[in-house]
């Protein structure tokens, strides 16, 4: 028997690359699509990964890629809007074009990374983006899963880490939004719940929030990571206009650390309302446990080691 064909598109980034490590290792032949092959290095050594150039936007080559696949996974998705990268391109014109990729090639299955927070009423461009794309995938025929994460911690993530960075160069930390409230969420718990996702038909047409076990403010996330780091650093909270202010600055400093729309997604609270679904197997990693092994100085392990040690879970 062949081994089952998934066409990760997104899997060359943070997500992604977890994702289609976890696919690889429990018998799918796995195929990431991607503009430049050298971005996605990391991925090429991996058993049962083939690594195509292919801008996934282009309608009739998204086609020819997934077709006689088993599943497709979408994990598009960006933060902040650039040239030539905004939100509506993203979140909404590319899953469209999935979804008639799809249903073209007559590829059933479809796994969607959503977000915590999606609303097509929400109030970031973001948050809107992410409930349209939702909405586009479960008015499609295909046999859909949607994923709605919290914020996701693990190696490589750019959340925790940045936190981390800032700690070891800032002497203060001037904190937007500090009593935002997140349930963050460990990577490998994400991964597992995907493949897993893949081989339980009860998960079809079905959409989970998937949080980690606790609650946390911005403010508590940002000390602990100085607590991992050894370098604690006072933190000023700012008020709502010096926030707003702050990520005016940001919004238009190199690298956008932190955009206004940002700042309007965590008006909302990141966290979910229900327990982690028990159709999945297994009780989320807990970010004290899973930080210390990526962010502490000592440590000089490969970015997938923690994601080793809970991968057999």
């Amino acid at each position: 028997m062949s081994m089952p064909r998934i066409v990760v598109v997104g899997g060359s980034g943070f997500v992604g690359r977890h994702v289609v490590a976890r696919l690889a290792s429990t018998g799918f032949r796995v195929v990431v699509p991607t503009r430049r092959r050298e971005t996605a290095k990391h991925l090429i050594l991996l058993p049962t990964v083939d690594v195509v150039e292919v801008d996934v936007h282009d309608q009739r080559a998204l086609a020819t890629l997934v077709a006689g696949s088993n599943a497709v996974i979408n994990l598009v998705g960006i933060l902040n809007e650039s040239a030539g990268a905004t939100f509506a391109r993203a979140h909404v014109e590319l899953v469209r074009n999935v979804i008639a990729a799809c249903a073209g090639a007559g590829v059933a299955r479809l796994l969607h990374m959503s977000a915590l927070g999606a609303d097509p009423a929400g109030p970031s461009l973001y948050q809107r983006s992410k409930g349209e794309a939702e909405h586009l995938v479960m008015a499609s025929t295909l046999r859909w899963t949607i994923f709605r994460p919290s914020v996701i911690f693990g190696p490589g993530d750019s959340f925790l880490s940045l936190f981390a960075r800032l700690n070891r160069l800032l002497p203060v930390i001037a904190l937007a939004s500090p009593d935002a409230r997140f349930a963050p969420v460990f990577i490998g718990d994400v991964a597992h719940c995907f493949a897993t996702a893949l081989g339980n038909d009860v998960t079809q047409m079905a959409s989970y929030d998937l949080c980690g076990p606790k609650i946390y403010t911005l403010r508590e996330i940002v000390r602990l990571v100085g607590e991992v780091t050894g370098s604690v650093r006072p933190i000023i909270p700012l008020n709502a206009g010096l926030s707003r202010l702050q990520a005016f600055i940001l919004e238009h400093a190199p690298g956008k650390m932190m955009s206004r729309d940002n700042l309007r997604s965590m008006s909302v609270d990141n966290v979910c309302g229900c327990p982690f679904p028990a159709v999945f197997g297994i009780t989320p990693a807990s970010l004290e446990a899973i930080a210390p092994g990526y962010l502490a100085p000592a440590s000089m392990r490969s970015p997938f080691d923690a994601y080793r040690a809970h991968g057999g879970r």
